[in-house]
């Protein structure tokens, strides 16, 4: 079952990936590797404990979240929202494959799809 997982996923991140670069934004690849980790500063919410380091995080990493986005640069036609909503779903699939979720209040090793090596096996619930 992961491997169907991760093929999902990796087949998610490549459309979208693909998607970016059909829509031509003259961007040096270099830049892209860069905004493609972009997400990943929302781990600094951590800084402020684990509700809102996972709160932060979960923002910046949910699918839905990138969905919206794309459907408002689509009606609103600014396509750089639609990237930046392609992008978020490529890095949160691209997280996915490699096996961290979504944050759980607990800290950042409990994801939705389980404790991460080096995490507390206890979980509170």
């Amino acid at each position: 079952m992961k491997t169907w997982l991760n093929t999902e996923e990796l087949g998610t991140m490549l459309l979208c990936l693909a998607g970016i670069w059909y829509m031509n934004t003259g961007i040096a690849w270099y830049w892209w590797l860069l905004l493609f980790f972009s997400p990943d500063i929302s781990m600094l919410g951590y800084l402020g404990g684990n509700k809102i380091g996972a709160f932060m995080y979960n923002l910046f990493h949910h699918k839905g979240v990138a969905c919206v986005l794309i459907g408002a640069g689509i009606g609103l036609e600014k396509d750089i929202v639609v990237i930046t909503g392609l992008l978020l779903i490529a890095h949160s699939a691209f997280d996915r494959m490699m096996g961290y979720g979504l944050k759980m209040n607990e800290g950042f090793k409990h994801t939705h799809l389980g404790i991460l090596p080096g995490g507390n096996k206890k979980r509170a619930v």
